[in-house]
């Protein structure tokens, strides 16, 4: 019986915070408010249950042992396969590649398909608003191969410039990767019709999925792109678990990423053959507790009214930014149209680490920094900002505890 069976069909989002035990503990004597899911999310009782459950009644390595607890550890994590081939609706289970996290993904199809097909001269778009790990694999082909590297930038409001991306493309794109949702901003990019864009210069294309797999619906095929990634600690998962999705054909033109046991055919000193994906791409004891733990993360997720959180984290998002725009000295950093659950600001004469310093003295939990976003920060002319981020779990006492924090840094620094 899976995690989503044994829960309420479509549960409400109003008393979802009590399924997070983490939240039931005080931070410096005060209720916790936790606004950093962003960074990693909480994790409910299921997930934490469901990788118990592994450790203490049948732990085995996987796809080998051919006794009991080998094979009900491999259907478990094979089910977690299959969860996630069902969640991003990808066509195929062996469309998904285990890795661990978003940074493993991107690294992987930088090495082993940019590896492959790029070569001098060729184009790779990238954006503004990427994490550090959309920029640095894509920067060691640069480095590596020649590989030009172009950046499109944003708009005043933090939206990206559409205009420049279409200036951007060319015969020479040979590829495009783009984050799905901003992490430093919240901005939302119109993937679906960027890809499209892309395949009409014949560029394949990459989706960093990271925030967006939590808040919002992500169909690979409807965006049409030939990877996605995400990570299973900001979907209400472990961490050291995350997944890249690809296009079968793609994968299939891919050689090993690393290489080791599992991911073989057969091995000699003088011939070594490899499996098909997805294993060609997993060498090694792969994460099998924590894949196990995403799936449980995924079923419970699944089992939500996602429109109706969707919608709490909206409105959330919207009553912060209004209560923090009211008060004076305080910028918020994006409004572009298109944004979701992060709120990025900065109040005068205050440092965001001191900003968040004080905070946590009041049992806050924010973001302080640049994100791993240091393109971002120049373009915008900032070196850091707080960054306040919510989630499924948050309240509105959340927010009413935010705006009581950025009075009191107001207050300190007259």
């Amino acid at each position: 019986m899976t995690v989503a069976q044994n829960l309420k069909p479509v549960r409400g989002i109003a008393d979802l915070k009590q399924d997070f035990p983490v939240l039931a503990q005080q931070v410096n004597g005060r209720p916790v408010a936790y606004l950093d899911s962003a960074a990693s999310a909480q994790k409910p009782q299921v997930v934490i249950d469901a990788m118990t459950t592994v450790m203490e009644q049948h732990y085995s390595n996987v796809h080998r042992g051919v006794y009991t607890f080998g094979s009900k550890t491999s259907i478990a994590y094979e089910d977690a396969r299959s969860k996630v081939a069902a969640f991003l609706n990808a066509p195929s289970r062996e469309d998904i590649i285990f890795t661990r996290n978003t940074t493993e993904a991107i690294n992987l199809a930088a090495a082993s398909w940019g590896g492959t097909f790029l070569n001098a001269g060729d184009e790779v778009i990238l954006t503004e608003l990427e994490h550090h790990a959309n920029i640095v694999p894509w920067y060691f082909l640069k480095e590596k191969k020649g590989v030009v590297l172009k950046v499109v930038p944003i708009l005043k409001n933090g939206a990206l410039d559409m205009a420049a991306y279409d200036a951007a493309l060319s015969k020479k794109t040979k590829l495009v990767s783009v984050t799905h949702m901003s992490n430093a901003l919240g901005t939302v990019n119109p993937v679906a019709a960027m890809v499209k864009k892309a395949k009409a210069v014949g560029a394949v294309t990459l989706v960093d999925g990271s925030q967006a797999a939590v808040h919002l619906d992500v169909d690979v095929q409807a965006i049409g792109c030939d990877f996605y990634a995400f990570t299973g600690h900001k979907l209400y998962g472990p961490s050291g678990i995350g997944v890249l999705y690809g296009r079968r054909d793609v994968l299939d033109s891919m050689p090993p990423y690393q290489g080791g046991g599992e991911m073989i055919e057969q091995v000699s000193f003088d011939k070594v053959t490899y499996k098909d994906p997805p294993y060609r791409f997993e060498a090694g004891t792969p994460a099998i507790v924590e894949a196990i733990g995403l799936g449980a993360a995924i079923d419970y997720y699944m089992a939500l009214d996602r429109k109706a959180a969707h919608a709490h984290e909206a409105k959330l998002l919207a009553e912060a930014e209004q209560r923090l725009s009211a008060i004076e000295g305080v910028k918020i950093w994006s409004k572009a149209p298109e944004r979701a659950a992060i709120l990025s600001f900065t109040i005068d004469k205050a440092h965001p680490h001191d900003v968040a310093t004080i905070f946590d003295q009041m049992g806050i939990c924010v973001r302080a920094g640049h994100h791993c976003a240091q393109p971002l920060m120049k373009a915008l002319g900032t070196p850091a900002t707080v960054r306040a981020s919510f989630a499924l779990y948050n309240t509105m006492d959340d927010v009413m505890r935010l705006d009581e924090g950025v009075q009191k840094v107001k207050m300190l620094f007259k």
